[in-house]
């Protein structure tokens, strides 16, 4: 069994709820099921599920409740088990194929006769009316692929090492060298594997990127009759449009998403509909451009300009031919592919819980990442692929302008912890750690 942070926020839930189901979202095949189940079996002598997509007969039924009363009745039918009250947990699984319930949910879970889990995979398109209301019977845990930390756990590799990354990520000192390259060297696999657990467990069952592909595939399929199923009709060309767009963008220059490749849009207006789709179902990553690197960074987004990355970095490192991705394994990649270390890092900073920013100017130049922390302090990233990670001519720049709000510059490359003035080089696979 892989080992996942969620989990824990699974058990504070229980352990602290008063009257609160569980609601899990995120992208499809992201791992919600499994985790959901095991930690059921866990923690309850009795487990009711109901998936919506396999159990159409219950949904049907569900459908047609009128009441909490009658929903509660129509779910005793459906039991193969019996409903045990103080004692029993129900689990609804893929809950957009019949979202009405979930305010009929909300009265039931106020009898505290039973705990219930809520999941599916389209939950911020689906339910977006829904959640969107401050309702507070409802914690929602929103899972992502697996984080280079837990991929790192899946390939055995202890806490203690970890914890040693930690503390010398806390004083800016070097890793020990062997700790250094073993980082390195699960980083690169980490970037044509991803954190789709069942690609995770093909690669470590099978050390072939090949059956890590076949499965990559099957996920991006998945998606692909998702935007079909659930998308607005006469939005789903557009939808399906940039999510086929979204590699090929990131291989140019300055990363950012260009209207003109969507055929006959030429203003951000036309798509917002359709952009703001693929993020709300959590297979793609939006970064806006900031005005000024100034707190808070909120009030200066621009929506105009923007970045789209993939929900996880070996889906989008599954687009390109195998042999044109050799040099990512030796930490030498072609110099286009700069766009998959970019992806890794956004991907890690929205794990985190970071707000994915950036800043662009003509005079000073392209900060990759502005991050802002919880007490306000803005961290300026630039994410360099190659040896010349030193050079960072838009860093420099910005740290010269007295009014940006710049607490501290990381540079994240291949390279061990080092200090160098005001600005601090950081290992890439330690994008968590700011």
């Amino acid at each position: 069994m892989l080992c996942r942070k969620a989990l824990k926020r699974f058990e504070f839930w229980k352990q602290n709820k008063t009257k609160q189901a569980l609601l899990v979202a995120g992208a499809r095949q992201v791992g919600k099921t499994f985790l959901i189940r095991e930690f059921a079996k866990k923690n309850y002598e009795n487990v009711i599920e109901f998936n919506l997509v396999e159990n159409m007969e219950a949904r049907d039924s569900f459908r047609e409740a009128s009441s909490a009363e009658d929903l509660m009745l129509r779910m005793s039918v459906a039991s193969p088990t019996l409903l045990e009250p103080g004692r029993t947990v129900i689990f609804i699984d893929e809950v957009q194929e019949c979202p009405e319930i979930m305010t009929l949910i909300k009265f039931l879970v106020d009898t505290g006769d039973y705990d219930y889990i809520l999941s599916g995979s389209m939950l911020g398109v689906e339910l977006e009316d829904i959640r969107s209301q401050p309702v507070g019977y409802v914690t929602e845990v929103l899972m992502y692929p697996l984080d280079f930390e837990e991929f790192c756990w899946a390939a055995g590799f202890g806490e203690e090492s970890t914890q040693l990354a930690q503390d010398c990520r806390a004083h800016n000192e070097a890793l020990p060298d062997y700790l250094h390259e073993r980082l390195l060297a699960l980083f690169h696999r980490y970037l044509l594997v991803g954190g789709m657990p069942d690609a995770v467990v093909a690669f470590f069952e099978t050390n072939s990127i090949d059956q890590v592909r076949v499965v990559q595939e099957g996920i991006l399929k998945y998606y692909a009759r998702d935007i079909s199923k659930y998308a607005p009709k006469d939005r789903r060309l557009v939808i399906k449009s940039i999510f086929d767009l979204i590699p090929s963008e990131l291989l140019a220059q300055n990363r950012r998403f260009r209207l003109s490749s969507i055929e006959n849009v030429k203003r951000y207006s036309q798509i917002q509909d359709e952009f703001l789709w693929l993020t709300r179902a959590n297979v793609a990553l939006a970064t806006y451009n900031v005005r000024a690197p100034i707190s808070p960074l909120l009030l200066s987004e621009n929506h105009r300009l923007f970045k789209l990355f993939l929900s996880d970095v070996g889906l989008l490192a599954s687009q390109f031919p195998k042999e044109s991705l050799l040099g990512l394994l030796s930490g030498k990649p072609a110099k286009q592919l700069g766009g998959i270390y970019e992806n890794f890092v956004a991907q890690e900073l929205v794990a985190h819980g970071y707000t994915l920013r950036y800043y662009t100017n003509k005079k000073i130049g392209e900060l990759d990442f502005v991050i802002e922390r919880k007490d306000g302090a803005i961290i300026a990233l630039e994410v360099k692929s190659g040896a010349g990670y030193k050079s960072h001519a838009a860093l420099n720049n910005a740290l010269a302008v007295k009014e940006f709000d710049i607490s501290e510059a990381l540079v994240l490359a291949e390279t061990n912890i080092e200090q160098a003035e005001s600005v601090t080089y950081l290992p890439i696979y330690l994008a968590s750690m700011l």
